[in-house]
């Protein structure tokens, strides 16, 4: 679910963007009361996004609105990194080894879509404080991947969507990848064991784009492999979201699910191709989403203590959405002439932020239960026995794109800045620790950019610079039932400034607004509500957020309380 389902970073249409912001005229002047009903209205009627098959690039942040006081966009300070460097460096060393901690029964997803990225070596140094053993990327990032050389964590590298075309057209391409991803990942001691090909290429909203090119690039990565001599040490992959298959309207149950009427046919192409190369059926799957996309879904059938009323199918006895899920994709996979094809849980995870259902105790009440079901070995229904997982994710990535919803940004077990977000036994039988942090990771100074009440016109030129400071950073805490969700108007203002002064590395320049904006030393979180102080990017690079008016919609929350 890089992105979760991850849909590709979109625009709504810039027509949007005039009506949303109301005319600077006196009665806006006099009052913020104008904002609250132009902003409902781009919350009722959004348009319908046309999601776009290519990976989102990093841009830098468009200039403010005319008539907004706004920054410019501004360079990364170049302070120096060396120091911080070395330290993070240094932990990987001293990192206590993995068998020296109660050994975790999954692994995870290690995303990097941040703007201020904690370095790798620091990370896999908490990951073998964890004992975590394996790790799923979603590239093959060498300043990532370089940080795994002898460290006993085995890697799933990955050519992303956008190379998928270059990787069938061409068998060389592969060839090429193979040799400046694997082989020299495995020449630097990085012990490799898959490679993924895509992420999740058939979900609907991707209207088909990489139907027609996935199967190709699969077949030329196996290849590529075979020639290089590691056809058989390594496997290759394609992570698919559980949106393949289903189970049709009048009978919901595992026993009728098959793969998608439009992608069957290539879908038993596929599975029969990687069983063959002996390679598993990698899925993702979100019982999460099962509650979010339907309003009317039992809640307690996300979880896995028994407080709901089972599904009966042909003797099988389903307590929740995860087992009947995982065996509608065993069902379908017999259907297709596999029924022994080995299944990898490629993601599995709950969001703590950014939804009315997703919190800390909703997330701790899912792991909990999962890992206890990992721990024991049962398996499900159809498949008893062990099981391999990766949870999704990691940390947290404020780079993602919303479009999925809010909560994207934040599915991580670990916070921006490598804290455990709650107590977690990974171990899954009562004998492991809480999880470790990351340690070495150096903040900026405790200062915070707020709303300045005592502006004057402090309202004329209110939406926009909000909108901008939201386009730019991380306002999805604002949002209905989440974290920041019941922060004041003023409250809400301030969280925008301060989340932009943050990203922008407290550079004073992203603190004015055209004087809306003011620096204090005085803590700004309210409650259950975060005001961040941002770390010092190590990797010696800030990277803007991708701009998304989007931001606007979300903004709604900024003028809910007047």
């Amino acid at each position: 679910m890089h992105s979760a389902t991850h849909l590709p970073a979109n625009h709504l249409p810039q027509n949007l963007l005039p009506n949303c912001i109301p005319p600077h005229d006196n009665a806006a002047k006099k009052s913020p009361h104008t904002l609250l009903a132009c902003f409902r209205r781009c919350e009722r009627a959004p348009p319908t996004p046309t999601p776009s098959p290519a990976t989102p690039s990093t841009k830098t942040p468009p200039p403010p609105p005319a008539a907004a006081s706004s920054p410019s966009p501004l360079p990364p300070p170049m302070a120096p990194r060396a120091a911080a460097a070395a330290v993070a460096l240094l932990l990987l060393l001293f990192a206590p080894p993995a068998a020296a901690v109660a050994a975790a029964s999954v692994g995870v997803n290690w995303g990097t879509m941040m703007s201020h990225p904690i370095h790798p070596s620091a990370v896999v140094g908490m990951l073998r404080a964890n004992g975590i053993d394996r790790v799923k990327l979603f590239d093959a990032d060498p300043w990532t991947v370089a940080a795994l050389a002898g460290s006993g964590v085995q890697a799933m590298l990955a050519a992303p969507n956008d190379k998928l075309e270059s990787l069938a057209r061409d068998p060389r391409r592969a060839r090429d990848w193979v040799r400046h991803n694997v082989t020299a990942s495995l020449n630097a001691g990085v012990d490799v064991r898959y490679v993924a090909v895509g992420n999740e290429p058939f979900l609907k909203s991707y209207n088909g784009s990489f139907i027609n090119i996935t199967f190709p690039a699969l077949k030329n990565m196996q290849r590529a492999l075979d020639e290089a001599g590691f056809g058989q040490r390594i496997k290759v992959v394609v992570p698919l979201n559980a949106d393949i298959y289903s189970s049709p309207d009048n009978k919901p149950v595992p026993s009728a699910g098959s793969f998608r009427k439009d992608i069957n046919t290539l879908m038993v192409d596929i599975v029969n191709f990687l069983h063959a190369n002996d390679a598993p059926f990698v899925v993702n799957i979100y019982p999460f989403l099962s509650l979010y996309q339907n309003p009317n879904f039992p809640l307690n059938f996300s979880f896995f203590d028994g407080a709901t009323k089972p599904v009966y199918d042909q003797g099988m006895v389903y307590t929740n959405v995860f087992d009947a899920n995982f065996d509608t994709l065993v069902w379908s996979l017999r259907k297709a002439g596999v029924p022994d094809m080995r299944i990898i849980v490629g993601e599995v995870g709950w969001p703590t932020d950014g939804d009315k259902n997703a919190n800390i105790r909703y997330a701790q009440r899912f792991y909990s239960g999962f890992l206890k079901k990992m721990a024991k070995n049962v398996g499900t229904p159809l498949r008893p026995g062990h099981m391999e997982v990766y949870l999704f994710a990691l940390i947290d990535e404020n780079q993602k794109s919303v479009l999925p919803g809010r909560f994207e940004r934040h599915w991580g077990l670990f916070t921006y800045d490598g804290k455990p977000k709650f107590a977690m036994d990974l171990s899954g039988n009562g004998k492991g620790n809480d999880l470790a942090e990351v340690k070495g990771v150096q903040y900026l100074p405790s200062q915070w950019c707020v709303f300045n009440k005592d502006a004057k016109d402090k309202y004329k030129d209110l939406p926009a610079s909000v909108n901008y400071a939201c386009s730019n950073a991380d306002c999805t805490p604002l949002g209905y039932g989440s974290s920041c969700n019941g922060l004041s108007h003023d409250g809400n203002i301030s969280y925008a400034f301060n989340i932009y002064f943050q990203t922008m590395d407290q550079d004073v320049r992203a603190c004015s607004f055209g004087g809306l904006a003011k620096i204090t030393t005085t803590n700004a979180s309210q409650g259950g509500c975060l005001f961040p102080v941002q770390i010092l990017s190590v990797s010696g690079r800030v990277v803007p957020l991708l701009f998304l008016p989007m931001s606007l919609v979300l903004l709604v929350s900024v003028f809910s309380l007047l």
